[in-house]
């Protein structure tokens, strides 16, 4: 387990755990750390992740922060924090695109001994050139991903989650 016991646990064996079964292994974590691993939440929303163009990402958002008021609905928090990931991993990949059109931040490869960790890791930032369309698709999931983290259930299960989890 990681030291901080409100990180996001990284050593589960994500790929045959259900997260809904045993929801107390569950940690919130950072932002989107998380977001394409917890099962079978990964599965529900992904396949509506998208933001391509405003329209996209207009339909895309509202599709996952309906599951978010689903999964409210249902109780269900850990949804609720994986729908909200969701946006914000949106709102985060469309601003990437909106800064670098290849996606790429960094200039040259990750070295291999970093591999799996975000960060500069010595290389220069790439130029940023604005793209207004990608920009326009994270504007929409940022709006939608404010919804979601501001949303008084959500930010009071939140609260009791992390204090009967951890």
């Amino acid at each position: 387990m990681a030291a901080n016991n409100r990180a996001f646990n990284y050593d589960l064996d994500y790929r045959h755990l259900n997260l809904r079964e045993q929801p107390e292994l569950y940690r919130v974590g950072k932002g989107e750390q998380g977001v394409l691993l917890v099962r079978p939440y990964k599965e529900e929303i992904l396949p509506y992740w998208k933001f391509k163009t405003p329209d996209i990402a207009r339909e895309s958002s509202e599709k996952i922060y309906q599951l978010f008021l689903d999964y409210k609905q249902k109780g269900d928090f850990i949804g609720m924090d994986m729908a909200r990931k969701f946006l914000q991993m949106g709102y985060t990949r469309s601003r990437r695109y909106a800064n670098h059109a290849s996606g790429q931040k960094y200039d040259g490869p990750v070295p291999d001994d970093q591999k799996g960790r975000s960060g500069a890791h010595g290389r220069d930032q790439l130029p940023r050139v604005e793209d207004p369309v990608k920009a326009e698709s994270a504007r929409i999931f940022y709006g939608k991903y404010l919804e979601a983290r501001e949303d008084p259930d959500y930010k009071k299960l939140k609260k009791e989650w992390q204090q009967k989890y951890g």
